[in-house]
């Protein structure tokens, strides 16, 4: 379907050009939504753009414009607004031939992308040996997020977890378990994760403070690096340790995604180094091997390099950065790489893009994107933490969201006097609790930092999850009392006569627009924005209009406003990760 305000612009330009010479139909027309309802749906402010190029009064420029628009099928009657703003305003009976068509449609209204593309969304990257922790919350849920409006509008998307799992640390780690628990190297599962990580803590304490006990972890990486049995094998008893819990907080979570970690890399990274040496783009700087940046200083002032290849003649995160972008390239045929970080790594991408395009390893024809993220902060302003000052594990703060749900419902239950089953309390805490968590995350702005409530991200009033599951709920309720097939009501004619029911169909034909917009510019918060707008609007609607108690044809028209707004809730929550409820 194509967007309203798209074939609004195409008939400006067409008159533009009869009205003022066919050059002006090249002419922006400044076609935009309207800031306020009272100035209709869609302005121009053309006419005061041209008064001076035309020498003639923008109002009268205005007329002109309207003499020559044939919107007649959409819009009422144009208005000249002050100076010369254009107003418009869509016609009811229009809004009804668009929901008709919606209606109808399985994509609800949102066409498939007329180019696929193969497109990468890395994210998620949590770190073998450690656990998962709310740091990783938001490139999770974000990535999926935006993997699923990719997919949605028809692309061919790899999801990408590019784990920490090689390198360094693991020498250090190997090193320090063969002195205090050598059985950890040899048996799968003999301390939890959690103790690992608590040994893996010890062993960075080692590692800065003994210089004898650095040089020891430093063979051990030599050894993984290559490839003797028994490292490897210690090695692979660690990841898939850590893989495991990984797993646990992705299937809780509903996340789809294809682990990639830096060792795929690894017989990778040589060779780049040497093709940035033939490029004549290395320089050696202390030892190292260093690109040099533009663009990029110092505090001092002072060029700032990008690290390809440390003075021992090991490799870092740039290199292995730099290898993953060469192969997504090459074997991958990505055409878009979309990476999914917190914003405190922006300086490191905005680096390694500029090495991968002067060396040639990124052509103009694909797409690089830096999806930067803000901190998740406790309700006291600082950074979220255990009340011993630890960083909140994942699994933890996902299990407290589904008690703090399971209580809130209880407490709704017993305020009711309603009894339910216990399978329905689990099911509807587990999905409300999730839910909330997720949706808290996504409708802020990503760059934003954002205070972490359970009170507020459970509220049933709001830009909550809850508020939203609960406009489906009430669609899916008044099926149950009516005794309504949804399914049934086919292609039932919708008429549109009362203001709640004009203002609820002028925001269900927007869905098309956000998911575009989401898909270009990479803000989940936009798509929860529009969610919460028509949430408000169907309450608004049910409050106003009867549908159950109307006379025919007013009652069919209205059970299709209330299964159209459902089913474009169901998507669009879907496409947030969020599951919805029949009843809560």
């Amino acid at each position: 379907m194509q967007l309203i305000i798209e074939v609004i612009r195409q008939e400006f330009q067409k008159a533009l050009g009869t009205a003022f010479g066919e050059e002006y139909t090249q002419v922006d027309p400044l076609v935009v939504v309207a800031s306020n309802p009272k100035f209709g749906d869609y302005q121009s402010n053309i006419p005061l753009t041209l008064a001076k190029k035309l020498g003639e009064n923008s109002r009268v420029i205005a007329q002109k414009i309207i003499n020559h628009l044939d919107l007649n099928n959409i819009c009422k009657t144009p208005e000249i607004a002050g100076p010369g703003f254009i107003n418009l305003s869509l016609k009811p009976s229009y809004l009804e031939s668009l929901l008709s068509e919606i209606n109808a449609d399985s994509r609800l209204g949102v066409e498939q992308a007329a180019h696929p593309q193969k497109i990468i969304v890395d994210f998620s990257s949590p770190n073998i040996a450690k656990e998962m922790h709310v740091g990783h919350l938001r490139s999770t849920i974000i990535g999926d997020c935006i993997a699923s409006v990719l997919e949605f509008r028809d692309h061919e998307v790899l999801r990408l977890n590019h784990v920490g799992d090689w390198g360094t640390q693991f020498g250090m780690l190997i090193a320090y378990l063969k002195e205090v628990y050598p059985e950890v190297l040899t048996t799968a599962d003999v301390i939890d994760l959690g103790d690992l990580v608590t040994l893996y803590k010890q062993a960075k304490i080692r590692f800065d403070e003994d210089e004898e006990f650095k040089e020891t972890a430093r063979q051990e990486v030599v050894k993984l690096q290559a490839g003797e049995p028994e490292s490897i094998h210690a090695w692979q008893l660690l990841c898939e340790q850590s893989r495991r819990e990984f797993q646990k907080i992705y299937d809780l979570l509903n996340i789809k995604i294809t682990e990639r970690g830096e060792s795929f890399y690894n017989s990778y990274l040589a060779k780049v180094v040497t093709e940035l040496e033939q490029q004549g783009l290395l320089e050696e700087n202390d030892g190292a091997q260093c690109v040099f940046l533009d663009g990029f200083t110092n505090k001092d002032g002072q060029p700032l390099p990008l690290i390809v290849q440390k003075s021992d003649g090991g490799y870092n995160y740039a290199t292995t950065d730099l290898a993953a972008i060469c192969y997504r390239v090459k074997e991958d045929k990505a055409q878009r790489i979309i990476y999914v970080t917190d914003a405190g790594q922006a300086n490191h991408f905005a680096q390694f893009f500029q090495v991968a395009k002067k060396a040639g390893f990124l052509p103009d024809t694909v797409e690089v994107v830096h999806v930067p993220f803000g901190l998740v902060l406790g309700e006291d302003g600082k950074k979220l933490k255990t009340r011993s000052g630890e960083t909140v594990k994942l699994k933890e703060l996902l299990d407290e969201a589904v008690k703090e749900a399971r209580q809130d419902l209880e407490n709704r239950l017993a305020e009711e006097s309603r009894t339910e089953t216990e399978d329905f309390i689990n099911q509807v805490s587990k999905i409300v609790g999730l839910s909330s968590v997720k949706y808290a995350d996504l409708s802020q702005n990503r760059i934003s930092n954002y205070i972490f409530s359970y009170k507020k991200m459970l509220n049933l009033q709001g830009n909550t999850a809850p508020y939203m599951l609960y406009a489906y709920a009430r669609v899916q309720s008044i099926s149950r009392e009516g005794g309504i097939d949804f399914t049934a009501l086919g292609e039932a004619k919708i008429v549109l006569t009362e203001e709640t029911e004009i203002n609820l169909a002028k925001h269900l034909i927007q869905l098309s627009d956000i998911i575009l917009d989401v898909e270009k510019n990479l803000y989940p918060n936009r798509l929860c924005e529009y969610l919460f707008e028509l949430s408000k609007k169907f309450n608004q609607f049910y409050e106003k209009c009867p549908v159950l108690k109307s006379e025919e044809p007013t009652k069919t028209s209205r059970l299709v406003l209330c299964d159209l707004t459902a089913r474009i809730l169901k998507l669009g929550l879907s496409l947030l990760g969020i599951s919805t409820l029949e009843r809560m």
